[in-house]
């Protein structure tokens, strides 16, 4: 079993973005409600962080939406008494009944609070600080178009079911 997902991991790693037809996009200043999904803290010692991840919001309030299952990575930093957080890549997976499509590629917006003002407002005493329940608004500052990625797991899956094998967890199961 840990030798099949070794080998779809690397499969999917090697093959080539392949445009199966499906295209995820969202226009420039479309704007989606994100959380993170780690603490962050931002003090005189750490100014920023690299490689921050966020998730979209389930029924967010921004004009646009993502799919659930989805992580966005960017960069934070502190300015002043708010977090600037801007970023630069997506990954989604969106599933619909037994089927699923996988996104990946760049993102380019910033994080706005509440109030409209580039940052979120989350300073105090000189530490900035941000919890997964804290929310923002991304706005892009350039649309989004991502075609639909190759999927190795599902491509395997469904020739196993044309010829008759059992699926990987079943033969798991079977082990």
């Amino acid at each position: 079993m840990i030798k099949t997902a070794r080998l779809l991991l690397a499969t999917s790693l090697l093959l080539p973005s392949l445009a199966l037809g499906d295209t995820l996009s969202l226009p420039a200043d479309a704007r989606v409600e994100m959380a993170l999904v780690d603490d962050l803290l931002l003090d005189a010692d750490t100014p920023s962080r690299n490689d921050v991840v966020m998730r979209p919001v389930q029924g967010g309030k921004g004009s646009h939406h993502l799919p659930d299952y989805c992580v966005v990575t960017g960069d934070a930093r502190r300015e002043g008494q708010r977090i600037h957080i801007t970023t630069h890549a997506l990954t989604c997976i969106e599933a619909q009944g037994g089927e699923s499509a996988i996104f990946t590629g760049e993102l380019t917006a910033g994080a706005y609070d509440e109030d409209r003002d580039f940052g979120i407002a989350a300073c105090q005493d000189g530490r900035c600080r941000l919890t997964p329940n804290d929310t923002f608004l991304l706005t892009l500052t350039r649309p989004l178009s991502v075609e639909q990625q190759a999927n190795p797991s599902a491509e395997i899956n469904e020739r196993r079911r044309r010829h008759g094998e059992p699926a990987p967890e079943e033969n798991a199961a079977g082990q």
